[in-house]
């Protein structure tokens, strides 16, 4: 038996999961139809990083004349394998489930043959004015070059000229990304009739072919490497490095080739030697793709099409105060996210701006907003004279440019902006404030597991502290030392979990003092929840534990490379996963300690890169109210019926069965405890 599941395989596994909720007939329908568009923006990444970085690593043993390793070649089959049916069942699901029910809902998704005389002139005039300069048309040649640009959208098309017969095939840009993807076409009837825009050229490209009789057209489009190969940048300063190199993840080598799948042999044989690209990267689907464009569908006014709209609730304490520092000298607050409101992070950092007494303000910033209210707070703070100090993280993936976009807001503000460290990721999410309060410097606290965006704290489960307990703020303001001086302190963490420094060796220790207690007799107990479990070290620890006989309970949304269930080295853990209307990001860790429970919420996923290669901030929850509702969440998520699914030693996904009376949904559940807890507090 082996002893660890394949990291990309277990992904896949996991993005699976996210395709069970489009089969899944219980849910809403268009609900459905957003979980085939994060199913396939998923893969996109996946290709574009995990695919890419593995074709990576065999182009350079190529080039460096070392034999090609043969696992990764056998690991790349395989995937193809997964992916080549999990596209098939996506079509499926599209075709034969989503497109009838959406029909049964006076929502027509139709093609350029389904159209009549006043639509198609409607689209006619749509197309002159608003697609046909945006046209670029290139005659595949063995002269001509081509380039698929990433995730872009394209037409092949097969043609044969009127003077010989002779088949030629051209490439034209589907131009997504300037107009609409979806066009809503006038009709007389009492329905929403929609045609994809690659479906309205191929209605009126031919007559664009005066010279040529038309044969038919193909949709395609490539996904290339999106890592920033930093090492070969010769600029001087990480963002920099990051600037050069943000213009090759444009041009990266493509790691997929995605085509329809009627698409004749001859043309793909051409393309593929155009564009540079082994056949096992090619990848069969159906008449449309880029489905991650499916996010903006145009959507119905039937709310019974849609999760029941959840209010954003109110924290019933946070909601009546007048200030945030005069709150916090007699309490510390949790929030969580999405449930509550994001808004008491930004006016605590609003009321640091302007307030007298206010004189720092030290921040990590990983992911923020596009138009980030958290980087305008930093500004104020900054214009009305205070210190202020942000870490900017500009290597967080897919975010880069955005972050140096604000990083170079803020420094033109008076910020004091540092960047990210060569060989380390800032993914912590904390701040601190300085305060001076009678002749004395107080420091508060915010302490996160998510970033500080105010858009994806609408869609993402995650938690945060507040507090000014001086035995946290003391030692995260040597976190903020470290980040400021990038040299190493000889700082010991008591209380905070900080990777690299002690986070992996005080977690080892928290599963050791299980194993100890167990050894005695005496109840032993894990519960761990995160986004993924990778890290082969941590694993290893947890089957020592499984074989002393602690109960362990692992939460996982992601990856998970551990093997639950193995008599004689995992049979006492037990792993499941929750996919539901948000993503949960929140990583909580709960050891039973003997009935004295130690509970550490983090930044931090077990994986390798989290506590070897990130600066990650884990924090205690010791107030036993806070710990209450954490420890809450964590019971639902257990003893989910609806929406968890077993880990198994198959990776089969199976939903979990129950044969409690109560049927539970997490998610759900979660959301009325705390809203009973506000209704509570109004009526004290």
């Amino acid at each position: 038996m082996k002893k660890y599941f394949d990291r990309e395989l277990s992904w896949l596994s996991f993005n699976y999961r996210v395709l069970q909720e489009a089969i899944n007939e219980h849910e809403p329908l268009m609900e459905r139809l957003k979980f085939l568009a994060i199913y396939s923006s998923n893969l996109d990444e996946f290709y574009r990083v995990r695919v890419a970085s593995l074709k990576h690593i065999l182009k350079i043993q190529k080039e460096q004349g070392i034999e090609q390793d043969i696992s990764i070649k056998k690991l790349l089959k395989k995937i193809k394998e997964i992916v080549n049916f999990q596209q098939v069942e996506f079509q499926k699901i599209f075709n034969q489930r989503i497109i009838p029910q959406l029909q049964e809902e006076n929502i027509y998704l139709v093609h350029q043959k389904q159209i009549d005389e006043k639509q198609c002139e409607f689209l006619n005039q749509f197309f002159k004015k608003e697609i046909e300069h945006l046209l670029e048309i290139t005659k595949l040649s063995d002269e001509n070059e081509i380039f698929f640009k990433n995730k872009g959208l394209y037409l092949v098309i097969d043609v044969e000229r009127k003077a010989d017969g002779e088949k030629e095939y051209f490439l034209v840009n589907v131009p997504i990304k300037k107009t609409k993807r979806f066009i809503k076409l006038p009709n007389t009837e009492n329905k929403k009739i929609i045609i994809q825009l690659s479906d309205v050229m191929r209605l009126f490209l031919p007559p664009m072919f005066p010279e040529h009789h038309w044969v038919k057209c193909y949709e395609a489009n490539v996904t290339r490497d999106a890592e920033l190969y930093l090492e070969e940048e010769i600029a001087e300063t990480v963002q920099e490095k990051i600037s050069a190199s943000l213009y090759k993840r444009k041009v990266g080598d493509p790691s997929r080739f995605l085509y329809d799948n009627r698409m004749p042999k001859e043309m793909l044989k051409m393309l593929r030697k155009k564009i540079g690209i082994k056949k096992g990267e090619f990848i069969p689907g159906g008449r449309y793709h880029n489905f991650n464009d499916f996010f903006g569908f145009p959507m119905p006014d039937n709310p019974d099409l849609f999760y029941p709209e959840f209010d954003v609730l109110t924290h019933p304490e946070l909601e009546k105060i007048d200030s945030y520092f005069h709150a916090l000298s007699f309490n510390d607050f949790i929030l969580h996210f999405p449930y509550q409101k994001y808004d008491y992070v930004i006016q605590f950092l609003e009321e640091a701006a302007i307030d007298p007494y206010v004189k720092e303000i030290n921040i990590t910033l990983y992911r923020v907003a596009k138009d980030s209210k958290i980087c305008k707070a930093l500004i104020k703070a900054a214009q009305q004279g205070k210190k202020v100090m942000v870490f900017s993280e500009v290597k967080a993936r897919f975010d880069e440019e955005l972050n140096l976009y604000w990083a170079e807001i803020m420094k033109q503000a008076g910020v004091d902006v540092f960047y990210s460290f060569e060989d380390l990721k800032v993914h912590s999410k904390i701040f601190m404030i300085t305060r001076e309060e009678e002749n004395k410097i107080t420091k508060y606290a915010y302490f996160g597991t998510g970033n500080f965006n105010e858009d994806t704290s609408k869609i993402y489960c995650d938690h945060a502290l507040l507090t000014k307990n001086e035995l946290l703020t003391n030692e995260l303001a040597h976190i903020f030392q470290f980040l400021k001086t990038r040299t190493q302190e000889k700082t010991i963490f008591n209380t905070l979990l900080v990777a690299p420094f002690n986070m992996r060796s005080e977690f080892e220790k928290l599963i050791d003092n299980e194993i100890s207690l167990a050894k005695q007799g005496k109840k032993a107990k894990m519960i761990l929840k995160m986004n993924s479990l990778e890290d082969k070290q941590m694993i290893d620890k947890l089957y020592d534990a499984s074989n002393a006989g602690v109960k362990i309970h692992i939460i996982v949304r992601g990856i998970c490379c551990l093997i639950p269930g193995v008599e004689g080295m995992s049979e006492n853990i037990k792993v499941i996963s929750i996919i539901d209307r948000y993503l949960e990001h929140g990583r909580i860790y709960l050891f039973h300690n003997n009935g004295n429970e130690k509970l550490f919420l983090a930044s931090a996923d077990w994986m390798k890169r989290n506590l070897s290669y990130r600066v990650e901030v884990g924090f205690p929850i010791v107030d036993t109210k806070l710990a209450a509702e954490i420890k809450k969440l964590l019971y639902f998520q257990l003893k989910d019926t609806i929406k968890a699914r077993v880990l198994n030693k198959t990776q089969s996904n199976p939903y979990k069965k129950s044969n409690a009376k109560k049927r539970i949904r997490a998610q759900f559940d979660y959301y009325e405890f705390l809203k009973n807890k506000c209704t509570e507090n109004e009526h004290d």
